[in-house]
């Protein structure tokens, strides 16, 4: 047989850790490497991430 897994609910502590910051605005914006240019814009693009919650802003040069 193999190992139990315990499942059990997060908490709402856990379950909205790190997710109140970004509700009122205040994000954690990484820059991401992957994509820097927009094709459909036929231009140069910087890609921001939250680091939180995952939201994208695109700022155009």
């Amino acid at each position: 047989m193999g190992d139990v897994v315990p499942f059990r609910r997060p908490s709402a502590s856990e379950k909205h850790r790190g997710n109140t910051l970004c509700r009122r605005g205040f994000h954690k914006w990484v820059v991401e490497k992957d994509k820097r240019f927009d094709v459909k814009q036929g231009r140069l693009v910087t890609v921001y991430r939250c680091a939180r919650c995952g939201k994208d802003r695109i700022e155009a040069h």
